[in-house]
C-alpha cells in the first residue's frame, strides 16, 4: 500500500493522543518551579537554623537528593515525572532519580554487581567528566596563575 506523505500525516495525527503543547508547557514549568521553591524553602529553613550560607546549600542539596531517592524507592516520583514531563528534570531531583532507577531495575542481578554497578550506568559518565572538568579548570587556573608571577 502507498500512500502520500499528506495522507501518512493524516493518519498519524488522527490515531496519535491530542497533547496541549500550553498545558504541558505550563505545568512542567509549575511543577520545576516548585521543586526550586522546596529547594529554597529548605535552604532558608537551613540558614535559620544557624547554617552559614554554604553549609545551608550544601543541606539543602543533600536534602533533595535524599527526599528524590526516597520518592523513587516508592515509586511516587516516576508517577510525578510522568505527569509533570520536563518538569521533574530538576538537575539535582532528576539526577538523583536516574541514579536510583537504575540501581532499583538492576537489584534482581545481585548487590554489587546488579545495584552497586548499574547504579553508574548514569553516575559514571557526570562523575568523569566533573572530576575531569575540575581537573582542566585547576590546571588552566595552574598555567595563568604561573604565568602572571
Amino acid at each position: 500500500m502507498k500512500m502520500t506523505a499528506q495522507e501518512y500525516a493524516r493518519r498519524v495525527q488522527k490515531a496519535g493522543p491530542h497533547s496541549p503543547l500550553l498545558a504541558d508547557c505550563l505545568w512542567a514549568f509549575c511543577v520545576g518551579g516548585g521543586i526550586c521553591l522546596l529547594g529554597e524553602g529548605l535552604r532558608q529553613l537551613f540558614l535559620r537554623q544557624g547554617a552559614d550560607a554554604e553549609t545551608a546549600g550544601t543541606l539543602t542539596s543533600c536534602t533533595l537528593i535524599l527526599l528524590s531517592a526516597v520518592l523513587t524507592t516508592l515509586g511516587w516520583y516516576q508517577k510525578l515525572a510522568a505527569k509533570a514531563g520536563a518538569g521533574s528534570l530538576v538537575p539535582i531531583t532528576g539526577f538523583a532519580n536516574a541514579v536510583v532507577s537504575a540501581a532499583i531495575e538492576f537489584k534482581a542481578e545481585g548487590r554489587v554487581p546488579g545495584t552497586g554497578a548499574k547504579m553508574f550506568l548514569i553516575a559514571g559518565p557526570v562523575i568523569v567528566y566533573g572530576t575531569l572538568a575540575a581537573v582542566v579548570y585547576g590546571a588552566v587556573l595552574w598555567l595563568l596563575g604561573a604565568s602572571a608571577l
